[in-house]
């Protein structure tokens, strides 16, 4: 019996202590609740965080006495000692004054403060999302140093760092929760369309700059990681609802909406879920600039105008040519053809609002399982799912309404405090979504096709000459003859050939695309620093396949999907070197082998070092090398834009592009057949450059012209060096950076034209090709081998004044080097500007629960180059605001904001719709 007593004594005991709960309460120094802090069992993966009131229990079955960690970004940490199985406590944070101390996992792939990171890297977390003055943490990511964030449409803004930005940025990679966010299709991210919800942000995490040695081929310039809430964390019920206007002088004033919820729940230590949801509706910024692409300054008035947001005056012809076709055929009388001039004349096309109705929409959901199967263990097991899909605005080579566009992805990943190994696929689909400048060329087809079109002109233009009309009056009478039966915005009959032409893939008669492409991703990384302390040693690799489907409507997978993959495998090892005092010097090597099936593998290695002299002043410097494999589009577009036709360079790709041409009645009279058939590889084995072309037009001199003939694409280098300093004099934070790029290998677009008949050089045949215009544009994708090179630097500071006020700024100063005059044709998208300035001023806590912000950016003007069009993009100012006051009895805060504020309206890019002004107010719940 006594021994029985015993056991059930043991037994009790042994429950006794499973059940040690610790509760308590976390605040600030002025007592004000810190909502999300951080509380972990020290050397345990044990933990929960505090709710809004900042309130936290903690049960585990840890033994008293251990030791808790109490952080919260912002704040500097603190510890405290649990020595009684139930006990409850009150932990006072100070806040830091330093953003230093905040701890940035990118960098090395493993954490580490800011202030020891090897590499530039900004950070923004749920703090700054509150204080941020953009109308989303999306768009907050303009106001980081260094950044560029170009806005392509309401719901689309491309992010970008150090220069050679572009809508298509496969430069700059972005990941959430350590999937790739970029499309199949089209190879780069479009932003937050189908991202993350603002509840559901924990961080966001950027590294300028090359970032290949870690992140594989497609970190070239930089990348940008979003990490998610845990719901082992992070559980509840989290709400955010934001109302607004946007105004824009083209558009108006129109209704904005925002709303996002979380719900998460940890059901027990081993197992818990969340699912969140997005829905965000406006009118989108509407382009409305009708300059002249082809005469800068120019207007309607151009016999061969072609609008910048104008589209179908992209088809063009020499009217002299028409003429003796006229003549041949013997509807206009021998010798007519003296009578018209050798002019080139463009078709009458439709503004951008006629083609599209600016409906910015998106609405995004994804759902979380994790499940952590062994106790006071770290290994977790993760299913997610992401699903989202909306209508915005995209240019690339044209300006495209994306409509119904739909996006997944579905991740499996397994991990613990020293490895991950995820899989993931990522798979789209292109809706509804249409070509704007197809759109245009097509529904003036349907009217009246282009043949018949240019016959009336020029016919009319004869009749109009010999009743003595001037040049300019038979030109109007020509056109107004020409126009005849054209099809008018707001008629059923438009609507009705609009509706038809945007659900016809063939880009002769239509300009629907399809695309129902995939790629498959696996990686994997392995820390040994728990069997390893002399260093910190790593080891990871990543395999992905592409399989391209897009029914021959962007690439030529006319025949079924294009598949090809890559892989890579890398190692880290960093080691920190005490020295004498707080000294200290942190060495980092990394290398990395990446292997496309179509080009010869590359090592990228990078080495850093980080001296630090004390706790506030740390000196880095990086030498790296980064590649970055030729695109999707630079191997397997081929697509008709308009005025060029885009032909990737893969090997197998040039003759899967193929296309019949008229020939001219000149160059009938030559001997010539009717129409030739050429395919892809004329681009790139019989071509001219086409500024060379164009001299020839103005000058008629055959020496002018110059053979293209590029070659095949293939990967570019680049090397990259960096030197930085992160310090804290008395209040004032200074985080300093400079890097100097150099580029072998460029991949750029360079435009050429491949003749009809005869061969480049023989200065006879192909030259009357080009002179005849019996020749076909194309924007070949190659390398150029100019001295392709960029430098620039940045400093930020930030510093507390008048007590509690936060006032920061940085400037930033990018610079390309780069021969433009001695390599015209190249086309580099640099597009960012020489000098940037941001500013921000506010407080936290002005007067209790109370808090504000004003933020100024300015960018000085710049020149965009890219496939659409080229301009100049002026300066602006850009002057943004917010107000917040929280009410914890609700577990609510409040915001009132607006950007743009002075409401002088701007662009980052040629050819988008200016930037108008937005307000807003927001209610977030429990976050």
């Amino acid at each position: 019996m006594r021994a029985i007593l015993l056991l059930a004594l043991m037994i009790m005991g042994t429950f006794t202590y499973s059940q040690t709960n610790i509760s308590g309460n976390v605040v600030d120094q002025d007592n004000v609740p810190i909502p999300g802090a951080n509380i972990v069992i020290v050397g345990k993966t044990i933990g929960t965080v505090t709710d809004f009131d900042g309130n936290f229990n903690l049960a585990t079955s840890e033994v008293p006495p251990f030791k808790i960690e109490i952080s919260s970004i912002g704040y500097t940490s603190s510890t405290e000692d649990i020595t009684s199985a139930n006990q409850t406590i009150t932990v006072v944070l100070n806040e830091s004054q330093t953003f230093l101390d905040e701890v940035v996992i990118s960098a090395s792939r493993t954490p580490e403060r800011i202030f020891e990171s090897p590499v530039t890297v900004e950070r923004i977390g749920i703090s700054e999302i509150k204080n941020t003055t953009a109308a989303d943490f999306y768009g907050g990511l303009e106001n980081l140093k260094g950044v560029d964030v170009n806005t392509n449409s309401l719901t689309f803004k491309s992010v970008n760092t150090r220069g050679f930005a572009s809508f298509a940025n496969t430069r700059f990679m972005q990941l959430v929760d350590g999937m790739d966010n970029s499309t199949p299709a089209l190879n780069f991210p479009i932003g937050n369309l189908v991202g993350l919800i603002e509840p559901d942000v924990l961080s966001v995490e950027l590294l300028p700059g090359a970032s290949s040695a870690l992140y594989g081929a497609n970190a070239f310039n930089g990348i940008l990681f979003m990490r998610s809430k845990s719901p082992f964390d992070y559980e509840g019920i989290s709400v955010s609802i934001k109302q607004g206007i946007t105004s824009q002088q083209a558009s108006g004033d129109n209704s904005y909406t925002d709303f996002g919820i979380r719900a998460a729940h940890k059901f027990s230590d081993k197992f818990a879920a969340k699912v969140n949801f997005g829905y965000l509706k406006g009118t989108d910024w509407a382009a409305n600039n009708t300059d002249d692409k082809i005469m800068p300054g120019g207007t309607r008035d151009n016999l061969n105008y072609d609008g910048v947001n104008v589209y179908g005056d992209e088809v063009s012809t020499n009217i002299k040519e028409v003429a003796l076709t006229l003549e041949g055929l013997g509807i206009l009388p021998s010798g007519a053809n003296a009578l018209v001039p050798s002019e080139i004349v463009s078709r009458t096309g439709y503004n951008e609002s006629d083609l599209t109705n600016y409906n910015a929409e998106s609405i995004k959901a994804d759902w979380g399982l994790y499940y952590r199967p062994i106790e006071d263990n770290s290994l977790e097991l993760s299913y997610v799912g992401k699903v989202g899909t909306g209508n915005t605005i995209y240019q690339g080579t044209n300006r495209y309404n994306i409509a119904g566009f739909f996006q997944e992805q579905h991740k499996l990943e397994i991990r613990n405090d020293n490895f991950f190994v995820r899989g993931y696929m990522v798979g789209d689909k292109a809706g509804d979504s249409y070509d704007m400048v197809f759109t245009g060329i097509n529904i003036n087809r349907s009217w009246k096709d282009d043949n018949t079109w240019f016959g009336e002109y020029t016919g009319a233009y004869v009749q109009a000459t010999l009743a003595g009309a001037t040049d300019e009056q038979a030109h109007a009478a020509a056109r107004a003859q020409a126009e005849s039966g054209r099809l008018l915005p707001g008629t059923p009959e438009f609507q009705s050939a609009f509706n038809r032409v945007i659900k016809d893939p063939d880009l002769s008669s239509g300009s629907q695309f399809r695309d129902a492409s995939k790629y498959y991703h696996a990686d994997g990384n392995y820390n040994f620093s728990h069997v390893i302390d002399w260093a910190e040693i790593q080891v990871g690799g990543s395999y992905r396949k592409y399989s391209l489907n897009s029914s021959g409507t962007i690439y030529t997978d006319f025949d079924g999907p294009i598949d090809y993959s890559e892989f890579g495998i890398y190692s880290q090892v960093q080691k920190t070197l005490p020295m004498a005092g707080e000294k200290s010097l942190k060495l980092t090597g990394s290398i990395r082998y990446d292997k496309s099936e179509f080009f010869d593998g590359f090592y990228s290695p990078r080495l850093s070092a980080g001296y630090t002299l004390n706790r506030n002043h740390n000196i880095r410097a990086s030498a790296q090398t980064g590649f970055r494999n030729p695109t999707t589009q630079d191997l397997f577009i081929g697509l008709d834009a308009g005025r060029a036709i885009l032909v990737g360079s893969a090997p197998d790709n040039l003759d899967r592009y193929s296309r019949d041409y008229d020939v001219s009645a000149t160059g009938q009279l030559l001997g010539q057949p009717s129409s030739v058939t050429q395919t892809g590889a004329a681009a790139y084995n019989n071509s001219y450059s086409a500024a060379s072309a164009t001299a020839l037009a103005e000058t008629g001199d055959p020496s002018v012209l110059e053979v293209a003939n590029p070659d095949l694409v293939k990967p570019e280098k680049v090397t990259s060096f960096e030197i930085g300093y992160r310090g804290k004099v008395e209040k004032l934070v200074i985080d300093f950076s400079t890097y100097y790029n150099s580029y072998q290998d460029f991949i750029s677009q360079e435009v050429v034209v491949a003749p009809y008949y005869g061969e480049v050089g023989d200065g006879g045949l192909s030259v009357a090709a080009i002179a005849n215009g019996d020749f076909q544009a194309y924007s070949t994708y190659t390398n150029t081998d100019a001295n392709v090179n960029s430098y620039g630097a940045s400093i930020g500071l930030d510093v507390k004044v008048l007590g509690n006020f936060d006032l920061g700024g940085s400037y930033t100063f990018t610079k390309l080097d780069f021969d433009r005059e001695a390599n015209p044709d190249v086309m580099l998208n640099f597009n960012t500007p020489e000098h940037k300035f941001k500013a921000s001023f506010g407080n936290k806590e002005l007067f209790e629960n109370f808090g504000f912000n004003v933020s100024y950016r300015f960018s000085d003007d710049y020149f965009w180059e890219a496939t659409f069009g080229n301009g100049v993009i002026p300066e602006f100012h850009v002057v943004d605001a917010q107000i917040n006051y929280e009410v914890p009895s609700i577990k609510s805060s409040f915001k009132l904001g607006g950007t743009n504020l002075t409401g002088k309206e701007y662009n980052t890019a040629f050819g988008t719709g200016l930037i108008g002004s937005m307000y807003y107010v927001s209610w977030t719940i429990n976050n």
